[in-house]
């Protein structure tokens, strides 16, 4: 299954049809977890770039899944079907 790009949002927002490798491995991590949950943190415990986040969100790879009432600002994630097909296949940058 071939993964098409997303149409821009707005005026301002590109066309991104690949996965950067940061953002590979973020997805990726989901892949394994229940309901495919992203994780918080990288793998070395550093808080994952909220610029990350949010480009998988627009791309239409992640979306998010509830708020965090302890840190409202942190987003908690879950791939959505297009984001697994992009980690899975490793369509990347």
């Amino acid at each position: 299954m071939t993964v098409q790009p997303r149409a821009p949002a707005g005026p301002h927002e590109p066309v991104v049809e690949r996965a950067t490798p940061q953002q590979l491995a973020w997805l990726r991590r989901g892949l394994d977890q229940p309901g495919g949950k992203l994780p918080l943190f990288d793998t070395n415990g550093k808080r994952v770039s909220s610029r990350t986040v949010k480009s998988c969100v627009r791309a239409g790879w992640a979306e998010p899944w509830f708020a965090n009432p302890i840190k409202p600002d942190w987003e908690v994630c879950k791939l959505t079907d297009r984001g697994r097909l992009v980690a899975a296949n490793g369509i990347g940058a």
